[in-house]
């Protein structure tokens, strides 16, 4: 029988590009932001807006393509080539018309952001921005389902090459776009969207040419017969997906809304926010990247029937996430200036005022990212095990019922101001963590497992 330490090692091999390949994508809003940020103080607040919208409408559209990763994991684990195909491009088809639907939102952002509460300029730069930004929803979306299939196969090499090589590109183009140099149109914040479609289309394409034509792939036959719609896997693919949107949906929304409230304390400490945020993802990447491993690992010991391993796998990939927590509160606390002034032009009028307010938030994330890290472990596990609803409906009371009404009530009701929007956020992370926890612990204790080949 494997030990711990065996699951330990299989996570790390497995989760190791994950992370890599999590870090370097967050690294594409990373560079977005800095270069923004160095541009001016507007720019950088209508990226951060703009991103924060744009992130929102991804994961929530990439509900379907997190469904494949475990449909496929136990595909791969049962040995059935037929069902790994059917399910994958079905996930595409879902992913793809979702994205589609979504362009109208984006195209008129501008009167939404103002209903919200946002400034005129804000607002009307955030609006260019999605416009343009928004037609790489399509290839971003299509990206997340070819990396969720080549994950659950354990190909997570390649997902992290095509990222990184999409971290390059973004830096490259948002130099000439966003500053105008070597002759090009100085665009500001357009650049930093025309280089993020660019990028999202480059990775799309790179994942989808491996997944078809890489040694070993052909036998999948991914891409055959694309135009026709396979209805049952198209249903399963549904009823795993659309849960899993709304719980992104339930918690992006709550940070998206904390972004927005940050608007109204004014454009420093939407900056800040902007800055702090950023940085607090990347490192939240981590814990994301162990996530899908557990899913994976979980995914595949289900599709076998072993409980003994499922039970490993999940306590090795804890272990893996917990030591990564202790990791990231050290960063906060011990570099969180040095990180912040990475952001900011110092001869910027207001960096002294962002740089102070920074530095504070950063210290609240490293309380809740030990709640972040704790609930979205526990929603990889849980979907390992094709649990979706019951961790939906979780994920709204914590964020929704809970998070959202505390966030303002503390930032508003007691004027605690961002520091009181960035506590709500912990206090609803951590209701969510220890219930998803819970719901993961109860499923594992009345599992009433076979191994596969006594399946019928």
């Amino acid at each position: 029988m494997d030990g711990l330490s065996y699951h330990l090692k299989r996570t790390l091999v497995l989760g190791l590009p994950l992370v890599g390949s999590q870090l370097a994508q967050i690294m594409v809003g990373l560079t977005d932001t800095i270069m923004l940020g160095r541009y001016s103080v507007d720019a950088l607040a209508a990226g951060t807006l703009g991103n924060s919208m744009f992130f929102l409408f991804f994961i929530v559209g990439a509900g379907f393509a997190f469904a494949v990763m475990p449909l496929v994991a136990q595909a791969v684990a049962r040995l059935d080539d037929t069902r790994t195909r059917r399910v994958t491009r079905m996930g595409l088809w879902l992913s793809g018309a979702l994205a589609l639907g979504m362009l109208p939102l984006f195209f008129f952002s501008g009167p939404l952001l103002s209903a919200a509460g946002q400034g005129p300029q804000v607002a009307a730069d955030t609006q260019a921005y999605l416009r343009i930004a928004g037609f790489g929803m399509i290839p971003a979306l299509l990206t997340a389902t070819f990396r969720s299939h080549l994950s659950a196969m354990e190909h997570t090499r390649i997902v992290l090459l095509a990222t990184l090589a999409a971290v390059v590109l973004n830096a490259g183009l948002n130099w000439l776009l966003i500053f105008g140099n070597w002759g090009a149109p100085e665009l500001g914040v357009r650049g930093a969207a025309i280089a993020s479609v660019a990028v999202h289309s480059l990775t799309a394409v790179v994942l989808a040419i491996y997944a078809t034509r890489a040694p070993g792939m052909g036998r999948f036959e991914l891409l055959r017969n694309i135009h026709r719609p396979d209805w049952p896997a198209m249903a399963e693919i549904f009823r795993l997906g659309w849960p899993i949107s709304l719980t992104h949906l339930a918690e992006s929304s709550l940070f998206a809304a904390t972004a927005l409230m940050m608007g109204w304390l004014g454009t420093a400490a939407l900056a800040a926010h902007g800055i702090a945020i950023t940085i607090a993802a990347a490192t939240f990447m981590v814990h994301v990247g162990l996530s899908a491993a557990a899913t994976v690992r979980v995914g595949q010991a289900w599709g076998r029937g072993d409980a003994t391993g499922l039970k490993r796998a999940a306590i090795a990939a804890m272990i893996l996430s917990a030591a990564a927590v202790v990791v990231n509160t050290a960063v906060y606390l011990l570099a969180g200036e040095w990180l912040v002034r990475r952001f900011l032009d110092t001869s910027d009028p207001e960096a002294g005022a962002i740089l102070a307010l920074g530095v504070v938030l950063l210290r609240v994330a490293a309380l809740f990212q030990l709640v972040d890290a704790a609930q979205v472990m526990a929603l990889g596990l849980l979907r390992g095990v094709q649990d979706t609803r019951r961790p939906m409906i979780y994920a709204i009371i914590a964020y929704w019922a809970l998070g959202l009404p505390v966030t303002y009530g503390l930032g508003f009701g007691l004027d605690w101001g961002p520091v009181g929007l960035w506590m709500g956020l912990v206090i609803g992370l951590a209701a969510a963590g220890v219930a998803l926890t819970g719901r993961f612990v109860r499923i594992v204790d009345r599992a009433d497992m076979e191994p596969v080949t006594s399946r019928s």
